[in-house]
């Protein structure tokens, strides 16, 4: 069988496994997506707090994922667990307080000033730092689940898809359920009480998914690779050597140097958006929704579908700077469109779908990025396996947690630092908001973000692994015949 001209990876995944660990990435943005979109301008604009501040807790959280994230990928990766494997203690163990840690960052006591900035702060460190206990090790998981160069593309896009499913569609449901407009409240994200139905019912969510994701797929548990026998056990000597092997890696350094310029892009815009949907479009909670589902939903379902045989196509190199530079441009186009005066106007019945246009080519970019970035770590932990004779999923794949929870983070901060240079008002009312003002937030949150974009997409051209290469180190690991790839009898 051939896809495009290249012979087709067997399938060596089962389905169902496929559908469970895909699953789990659910919870991941279930829980840091309405944190990321909606946290900074309910503390703000709702609950009072300085732009400052509320932007300030997500700079801050990024130093304990700093520590956290790759903590956690070395301790998975030399735990010793005949029974549940390096990864699954973690799955099990993280999701309950991964729950109470959302639901408390939504729902404050009657705090205010440098008290609720407090609250704030613990709260999204300690959500953060348990996400990291789950979603390392299960993305490490993912990894390893396959040997083959296209079927870890197949893999991954799972993980991307639902990983997709958690966000825009269910904040779509819960802006049908939770975010209605009343009387009081013309803008629904604007009102308190929302964000307390949201928090109990993503909370209740959060448990079932990642909990459903661990137990079924623990059955692959005798499959994965366990530690190498002569490896030894974690320690913060070993968990410096776990680091130092990993970046001695050109292809993984130039990678972590390209997520770090994208997420900066990605977090800026990602902090915005709500402020973008309800000043800049002056749209509503329900539009906004709209928005998010049809765009990306039309995005991650074409990437979901067509990853695998872009990259029968087109090496993973190219597919990434490629995808990378789409990614910085067309989210950004609605605003420059708009700039120039070719873009509907607010209030016009195209305007919804103009955005959504763009964002569903944005997203079917992202998708298809995220998701070769993912497969491409996988390689280079077979690299690094050959080099060093330990497999590193964990340390390789905490790359990605970490970046992903810092496009929340250090991106807010950006955002929080530009806000407040444009001074734009608190609790402000949609079109009431200075035109100067409002030109200089779509300015910030779409032509400007671009530059990190292509600072990106020039760093990820450094990445150097292709097929053929790929296909010289798995003949080395499996003429190698070490204990490093594990056996299933460990």
């Amino acid at each position: 069988m051939t896809t495009f001209g290249r012979t087709a990876s067997p399938r060596t995944v089962p389905m169902r496994t496929r559908w469970a660990f895909g699953v789990g990435s659910a919870a991941e943005t279930l829980s840091l997506y309405p944190v990321g979109i909606l946290s900074m301008l309910y503390y703000n604009q709702v609950l009072g707090l300085e732009v400052l501040l509320a932007g300030l807790v997500p700079t801050i959280s990024i130093f304990a994922d700093a520590i956290s994230d790759p903590l956690i990928g070395s301790l998975s990766d030399r735990w010793r667990s005949k029974r549940w494997g390096r990864r699954h203690p973690f799955m099990f163990i993280a999701p309950v307080p991964i729950a109470l840690s959302f639901w408390c960052v939504f729902n404050p006591p009657e705090l205010a000033g440098w008290a609720l900035f407090a609250w704030f702060l613990v709260w999204s460190i300690l959500l953060r730092t348990f996400m990291t206990v789950y979603h390392v090790p299960h993305l490490a998981m993912g990894g390893e689940l396959s040997k083959e160069y296209l079927e870890r593309t197949t893999v991954m896009s799972y993980n991307n898809f639902f990983g997709w499913l958690g966000g825009p569609p269910i904040h779509k449901l819960n802006t049908t359920l939770f975010f209605a407009v009343t009387a009081q409240y013309g803008n629904a994200l604007l009102n308190p009480d929302s964000y307390t139905a949201l928090s109990l019912s993503n909370a209740v969510a959060i448990t079932l998914v990642l909990l459903a994701s661990a137990w079924f797929t623990r059955d692959r548990i005798p499959t994965l690779p366990q530690p190498a026998e002569d490896a030894g056990k974690f320690s913060f000597r070993t968990f410096f050597q776990d680091i130092l092997q990993a970046l001695r890696n050109r292809n993984y350094l130039f990678l972590l140097l390209a997520l770090f310029a994208l997420s900066l892009m990605l977090g800026v815009r990602g902090a915005l958006n709500a402020y973008m949907t309800v000043y800049y479009w002056e749209l509503s909670a329900a539009d906004f929704a709209n928005i998010l589902l049809i765009g990306s939903g039309a995005g991650y379902v074409f990437g979901f579908y067509f990853s695998a045989r872009v990259h029968s196509l087109f090496d993973k190199r190219a597919t990434i700077v490629g995808t990378a530079l789409l990614l910085s441009i067309f989210p950004a186009m609605p605003v420059i469109l708009r700039m120039a005066g070719w873009f509907p106007d607010n209030g016009s019945a195209y305007l919804m779908w103009a955005i959504a246009a763009f964002g569903a080519l944005g997203a079917a970019s992202g998708s298809i990025l995220n998701i070769s970035v993912m497969s491409a770590l996988a390689d280079i932990a077979d690299e690094n396996a050959v080099r060093y004779g330990v497999r590193q999923e964990g340390v390789l794949y905490s790359a990605r947690t970490f970046f992903a929870k810092l496009d929340a983070s250090l991106g807010h901060g950006l955002a929080a630092i530009a806000l407040a240079v444009i001074a734009f008002p608190e609790k402000a009312e949609p079109g009431q908001v200075a035109d100067d003002t409002i030109w200089w937030l779509g300015m910030i949150d779409s032509p400007l973000a671009i530059v990190p974009g292509v600072i990106a997409a020039v760093l990820y051209a450094q990445y150097r692994i292709n097929q053929a290469r790929y296909e010289q180190t798995r003949q080395a690991l499996e003429s190698a015949r070490s204990p490093v790839a594990g056996s299933a009898g460990e």
